[in-house]
């Protein structure tokens, strides 16, 4: 990806979960998922596993990233830290649907079951939610054992919860996968364990068919969950996940549903779409199409990107921009993951910083990047004026011990513990390297030293924050647009895009669509683009060529 241009600050911020479906049908290869939302308030992420329970269960050495031996992946890292703030962020709008409950009880948490024919088959539809989690119906089994599912492209493996879960009250309140009902169960029992931000999931895996829509699946390896930790396990309103992600992240390699519907043969391309309807008064969700896509869901030809990593499915992303202006955040690449399991957009916390400047997002003021402006602010100008490197700034102010340790824009953090020479923290470190960055963009701008440093005081104040950045729903209409360069194109979100509305009436918040994450190079800069991206854009994935597509959505 060339030369990158990125800032440092490790910090763990909000985001939503995920997004996923509901069962339709086959048709010579094609078929069909509808998408179901369920309310913003609900997330399978929840407090961390306890670990006095893990020894007792044998789990003490399972980890998520696969076994323990292997290299911790960042990026991989980095989703679940984005989840695992996510219920912090939300809390708040938890508190006002919990008040709103009574009212929106017969109106919201009713599900549609009507079944319609139509040229693609069995189409099943459900009511609407709010624009956050979308979950469709999947059958495990012979006969089929129903189970509603997110479908998450940001994960590898199936799972459901098992019949053998006595101790995890969520188990009692969702239906529960019976090995002894399926006359093409075959025993497995290899151990497993998925963490997803603050939720977790235990048990082993076992071997049947899987059916989606119309369509088949043989000799699928799933997890039985037999431990399911997290509150919202318990309040969910799905009852597992399958994974669209590739192998290579699979927990203990087990294959993926859709490898096997590729090897099996099961669709006429090698290909799956994702249509996620952001309108919440529609009663259609959205749609998940296995092996092809539907027009009506999307305007125009699709701009195509190669896929870079077959991990998640990562690609490499261009230019971004707040209100048609360059930010020269990722002029020489960013990498970039459309992830239908994150809700929001995450990028590096520069960038997400100069949004929130822009929009007028109210987040927590960091200190210590006030602290390096107020008091190195006019000398780091002055070695940027001397063209001194930038890489070398922090480390001639002393905030940094040398370009090999905080290596500038160029590395990001180094590791845990290091610290400057004057004794600084490695949080100055990083603020000086991020208000470097700003800087840098200032320049460009041709701004006085006065102008440059209020700037960057400004962007400071409103870095992200943990529980949520807050927007003013009056200025909306206002507010800039943010673009992103994919594959030579410019995909343009609009404010009533990238905003949250969360409530109703006086009760309304609007939420930004956007929080930070920090992945050092080479990996990083790195964005995430969920489902606040891939609602304005509808999504092909191309598991034959390797790449991935997006369209207007319609």
């Amino acid at each position: 990806m060339g030369r990158h241009t990125t800032c440092g600050v490790c910090i763990s911020l909000p985001i939503l979960f995920l997004s996923s479906i509901l069962v339709s049908a086959a048709d010579e290869g094609l078929f069909r998922i509808a998408l179901n939302k369920i309310p913003v308030t609900k997330t399978i992420h929840n407090e961390l596993w306890p670990k006095e329970n893990k020894a007792k269960l044998g789990y003490a050495s399972i980890r998520l990233n696969s076994a323990s031996r292997k290299k911790v992946d960042p990026v991989r890292e980095a989703v679940n830290q984005v989840r695992l703030n996510e219920q912090r962020m939300f809390m708040e709008a938890a508190a006002m649907g919990q008040r709103r409950k009574r009212y929106h009880r017969r109106g919201i948490m009713e599900e549609d079951q009507s079944v319609r024919d139509g040229d693609q088959g069995t189409v099943i539809e459900l009511k609407n939610y709010v624009n956050s989690q979308y979950v469709g119906q999947i059958g495990v089994g012979s006969p089929p054992q129903n189970f509603t599912v997110v479908f998450d492209t940001g994960s590898s493996n199936l799972w459901v919860p098992s019949a053998d879960c006595y101790f995890s009250l969520a188990c009692y309140f969702h239906p529960k996968y019976v090995s002894g009902r399926s006359s093409t169960y075959k025993e497995n029992g290899t151990p497993a364990a998925l963490h997803y931000g603050k939720g977790a999931i235990f048990g082993f895996y076992s071997e049947d068919q899987v059916t989606i829509g119309d369509t088949v699946v043989k000799n699928q390896e799933f997890i039985e969950a037999t431990y399911e930790h997290g509150f919202t396990f318990l309040a969910a309103k799905f009852d597992g996940i399958l994974g669209l992600g590739f192998k290579e992240i699979s927990v203990e390699g087990s294959v993926p549903v859709w490898y096997n519907m590729v090897a099996q043969g099961l669709v006429k391309n090698q290909t799956f779409s994702i249509w996620l309807n952001r309108n919440a008064n529609d009663g259609e969700g959205g749609e998940i199409v296995f092996g092809g896509d539907d027009p009506k869901h999307y305007k125009g030809s699709h701009t195509y990107t190669r896929v870079t990593r077959k991990a998640f499915w990562q690609f490499e992303m261009g230019d971004f921009l707040i209100g048609g202006r360059s930010t020269g955040i990722c002029v020489d690449g960013c990498a970039a993951i459309a992830h239908s399991g994150i809700s929001l957009i995450a990028g590096p916390i520069c960038a997400v910083a100069q949004i929130h400047e822009q929009i007028g997002a109210t987040g927590v003021a960091n200190e210590e990047c006030k602290q390096v402006v107020a008091g190195y602010g006019e000398e780091m100008m002055e070695l940027l004026k001397s063209k001194t490197p930038p890489a070398q700034v922090c480390s001639r102010v002393g905030l940094c011990t040398s370009p090999e340790v905080s290596a500038g824009i160029e590395s990001v953090v180094g590791e845990a513990g290091t610290s400057s020479a004057d004794g600084m923290s490695d949080a100055l470190c990083n603020a000086c390297e991020m208000a470097v960055t700003w800087m840098q963009s200032e320049f460009v701008q041709n701004r006085t030293k006065e102008g440059t440093l209020e700037h960057v005081n400004r962007l400071c104040h409103h870095m992200p924050s943990p529980s949520g950045s807050y927007v003013d729903c009056r200025r909306i209409d206002s507010l800039p647009s943010i673009s992103f360069s994919i594959g030579g194109r410019m995909f343009e979100l609009k404010p009533e895009q990238y905003i949250l509305k969360v409530g109703q009436g006086f009760m309304t918040r609007c939420i930004s669509g956007f929080t930070a994450l920090e992945i050092p190079p080479p990996v990083g800069p790195f964005w995430i683009l969920g489902e606040v991206f891939m609602g304005a854009y509808h999504t092909i994935f191309d598991y034959g060529k390797m790449k991935v597509g997006f369209a207007d959505s319609a």
